[in-house]
C-alpha cells in the first residue's frame, strides 16, 4: 500500500480526445482511475485474485522534526498469470532530494520452494512516469525491484527502507494508507513517535489496537484483514470514499494544517509592480468585480501552462508568483498564487482551497497529504471557486474531478463543499434526406451551454485537421453509420457563452432501396441523450455510490424520405418520470409529405454529483426506457409504384 505525497498529482490540462467525447456528461472523467494489473477479487465471482498480499508490516520510527524512517517487510503471493504484472515487480516512491531508499532483502520463493535473490542489476532507480502528460520537473523517482523466476504458485518477499531525512512538512508527519484492493492478510501498520508527540488517526476497517508508551515514545498499531474485495462499478467513485482507509496525522485538525500550507505559500512578490500593472491593464474595461475574476482567470488558465514541480518542498510549497509570471508555466500551486496576486491588485480577495482532485469525495477526519492532492481558488466576495488549472474549463465552473467535494481553506482551515452539481443545456436538430438510391444528406445543428461548452470549444482549438477527421468519422462509426462529415462551428476563440456546432455531410447505404429497412430514429452526434444512457445503464444493478451529472437535453430530428418509399411501421411514443428524471419521445409521420419527425426530451434532477445505490435502483425503471426508445426504428420498405401509398398514422 503506497500512495505519493504531493499536491496537484491529479491534472488538469485540455483535454486529448476527440471532440465528441467532451460533450458527453464526462465520461472520460467519471471511469475510474485503473487498479494495478490483478488488485480485484470479485465477491462471488469464484475467480481466484491475481495475488495475495500475505503478510506486510510497515513500521515508522518518526522524529520530533517529521523526519522518519520506514521499514516494509512483506510476501505477495502469485495465483495466477495476471498476478505477476503486479508482484513481478515493486515500485518503492520517494523524493531523491529529501529521502533515499534501501533495499534491504528480495528473492522469490518458487513454487517448489526454491529461492531465487533479486540481483543488484535488478534494482533500478526511474523517474516516476509523469501524470496524464504533463510536463514534469521533478526529484520523484521510483525504486524498482525486479523479481526473477515469478510464475503463479511463487512468493516474492522484500523488505526495504525508506530515511525520510528532510520532512515534506518541518514539525509535522501524516501518512495515509488506502487499501490494495487485493486479498490482504496480518497487515500492521506501526508508528512509533515521541511520547509528547499526539497521533490522530481514521482508521476506518482497521483494527486499532491501544497505544502503548515505553521510554519516551508511543507506539501505535494497526491491523487490517480482508479476504475480499467487490469488483470496482463503471463510474464508481474512489473505494477510499466509502470504503476501509487508514488516515495519521500529528495534525490536530485542518485549521491547523491550513495554517502550515498558508504560511508556506507567504509570498513577498505578490504586489510586485509588474503583476499589479498586467492586472489593471487586463481589466481596464471591466465594470464588475466578476468580469475582473473573469479575465484575470481566463489570461491564467490560457497563459500559464501547466508543468508539475515536484523538486524538495516544491511538491507543496508554491513558487514565487513573479516567477511563474516570468516563465509562464507551474503547477496548481503556482496557478492558485500567480491569480491570487493578479485579484488582489484589483481588489478581490482569494483563498487557496486544499481539496481531493479525483474521485475522493469525503475527506478524513484528520487531515494530511495524500488524499488531499490539489489547490484551487476560492473568491469570498463572488461566493465562487475557480481551477485555473483546468485550462478547458469556462470561469464559473469547475471541472469534474473538483466537483461536490469538501475543501479546505487555507485561510482559517475552515471546511467548505465546492458545488453539489452543475448542469449541461444542450439543444439540438438532425435533417436527413434519403436519395433514392439509399443514401442520405444530412445537416446538424448542435448549441451546448454549460460546464461542456468551453471543454469541447477547447479541443477544437488544439485539434489538427488530421485529428478533426478522426473525430468526426469516431462520430459516424459509434452511430453504426459510414459516410464523411465537415465541421463549423462558433468562434473558438470565445472564452465563455454557448457553443455552436454544425456538422454537414452524407450517409452511405442509410437505406436499401431494394428491401425492407430498419432505419435508426437518430436525433444526435456528439453525445447526447444516448450518450449520457449508455454512461448511466453502463452497469446494470449498483452496490456502490458513483458520479452522475445534470443534463438537459431536446433532441429534435426530420426524416424526409423519396416517394418511392413507404413507411410500415413508426415507433410507439415513450414517457418516464421520477424524482431523478424526466424523459418524452414523440414520432410524426407526414405520409404525404413521406416525412417523420422526432422529438426526444430529458432531464436530470440529481441533488449532488454522486448518486447511490439506492437511486440507481429508483432511476433504472426510467433509464430502460429511454434504452427502448433510442433503440426504436423506423421500418421502411420500397414502393412497387415509386409512390408511397398509406402510411400509419402518427404515434402520440
Amino acid at each position: 500500500m503506497r500512495l505519493a505525497l504531493a499536491l496537484c498529482l491529479a491534472l488538469l490540462g485540455p483535454a486529448t480526445g476527440t471532440f465528441a467525447a467532451d460533450l458527453r456528461p464526462g465520461v472520460a472523467q467519471l471511469t475510474p482511475v485503473p487498479l494495478e494489473a490483478g488488485a480485484l477479487n470479485p465477491a462471488g465471482s469464484g475467480a481466484q485474485a491475481p495475488y495475495t498480499n500475505e503478510a506486510e508490516t510497515q513500521t515508522f520510527t518518526v522524529n520530533a522534526d517529521g523526519s522518519y524512517t520506514k521499514l516494509d517487510s512483506l510476501t505477495l503471493r502469485v495465483n495466477t498469470e495476471p498476478g505477476i504484472a503486479r508482484a513481478g515487480q515493486y515500485y518503492v516512491w520517494f523524493n531523491r532530494e529529501m529521502a533515499h531508499v534501501e533495499v534491504l532483502e528480495a528473492w522469490t520463493e518458487d513454487a517448489q520452494g526454491g529461492r531465487h535473490d533479486v540481483r543488484p542489476e535488478q534494482i533500478r532507480d526511474v523517474q516516476e512516469v509523469r501524470s496524464f502528460d504533463a510536463p514534469m520537473f521533478q526529484d520523484v523517482q521510483d525504486k524498482v525491484i525486479v523479481f526473477p523466476a515469478v510464475e503463479p504458485g511463487a512468493r516474492v518477499h522484500l523488505t526495504w527502507r525508506k530515511i525520510q531525512h528532510v520532512p515534506l512538512v518541518p514539525g509535522w508527519f501524516s501518512d495515509f494508507t488506502p487499501p490494495d484492493l487485493a486479498p490482504t492478510h496480518n497487515f500492521r501498520v506501526i508508528y512509533d513517535l515521541p511520547a509528547k508527540v499526539p497521533l490522530y488517526a481514521d482508521a476506518r476497517g482497521f483494527t486499532v489496537l491501544p497505544p502503548a508508551t515505553l521510554n519516551g515514545r508511543t507506539r501505535y498499531e494497526y491491523r487490517y484483514d480482508k479476504s475480499n474485495f467487490e469488483r470496482l462499478e463503471y463510474g464508481s467513485v474512489a473505494y477510499v470514499s466509502y470504503g476501509d482507509r487508514l488516515m495519521v496525522s500529528t495534525f490536530p485538525d485542518y485549521a491547523a494544517f491550513a495554517k502550515v500550507y498558508r504560511e508556506a505559500a507567504a509570498d513577498p512578490t505578490a504586489r510586485d509592480p509588474a503583476i499589479v500593472h498586467l492586472a489593471q491593464t487586463l481589466t481596464a474595461h471591466d465594470d464588475t468585480p466578476r468580469a475582473n475574476a473573469q479575465t484575470l482567470y481566463d489570461w491564467v488558465r490560457r497563459n500559464i501552462r501547466y508543468v508539475a514541480m515536484n523538486i524538495g518542498r516544491g511538491e507543496i510549497v508554491p513558487h514565487r508568483a513573479t516567477d511563474v509570471l516570468a516563465n509562464r508555466y507551474g503547477d496548481c500551486k503556482d496557478h492558485v498564487a500567480l491569480y491570487g496576486a493578479l485579484l488582489d491588485a484589483v481588489g478581490i480577495r482569494s483563498t487557496p482551497a486544499l481539496v481531493n482532485s479525483g474521485t475522493v469525495y469525503t475527506l478524513p477526519s484528520v487531515p494530511g497529504f495524500g488524499v488531499i492532492n490539489h489547490v484551487i481558488t476560492w473568491l469570498p466576495d463572488l461566493q465562487m471557486f475557480a481551477d485555473s488549472t483546468a485550462s478547458n474549463i469556462e470561469f464559473g465552473y469547475l471541472p469534474s474531478t473538483d466537483m461536490d467535494r469538501e475543501a479546505v481553506l487555507a485561510g482559517d482551515g475552515t471546511q467548505v463543499r465546492t458545488p453539489p452539481t452543475a448542469t449541461t443545456t444542450r439543444e439540438s436538430d438532425l435533417d436527413i434526406t434519403v436519395a433514392p438510391d439509399g443514401s442520405a444528406r444530412f445537416i446538424y445543428r448542435l448549441q451546448a451551454e454549460g460546464w461542456s461548452a468551453e471543454q469541447t470549444r477547447s479541443v477544437l482549438r488544439l485539434q489538427t485537421p488530421a485529428q478533426r477527421e478522426e473525430s468526426l468519422q469516431w462520430e459516424l462509426r459509434n452511430a453504426n453509420l459510414r459516410g464523411n462529415a465537415t465541421l463549423a462551428s462558433s468562434p473558438l476563440e470565445a472564452t465563455a457563452g454557448p457553443l455552436v456546432l454544425t456538422l454537414t455531410g452524407t450517409f452511405d447505404g442509410f437505406v436499401d432501396p431494394e428491401m425492407t429497412t430498419p432505419v435508426p430514429t437518430l436525433t444526435s452526434f456528439v453525445g447526447g441523450l444516448d450518450a449520457n444512457l449508455r454512461y448511466w445503464l453502463g452497469e446494470s444493478r449498483r452496490t456502490q455510490p458513483f458520479v452522475c451529472r445534470n443534463v438537459v437535453m431536446t433532441e429534435r430530428a426530420r426524416i424526409v424520405l423519396p416517394a418511392g418509399m413507404r413507411v410500415l411501421d413508426v415507433p410507439i411514443a415513450q414517457h418516464a418520470d421520477n424524482r431523478f428524471i424526466d424523459f418524452t419521445s414523440h414520432y410524426a409521420l407526414d405520409p404525404q409529405a413521406n416525412v417523420l419527425r422526432v422529438t426526444r426530451t430529458g432531464q436530470t434532477h440529481f441533488a449532488s454529483d454522486v448518486c447511490s445505490a439506492d437511486d440507481f435502483a429508483q432511476m433504472r425503471p426510467a433509464f430502460e426506457t429511454m434504452a427502448r426508445d433510442l433503440r426504436a426504428q423506423l421500418i421502411v420498405k420500397p414502393s412497387a409504384q415509386g409512390t408511397a401509398p398509406d402510411s400509419p398514422a402518427s404515434a402520440q
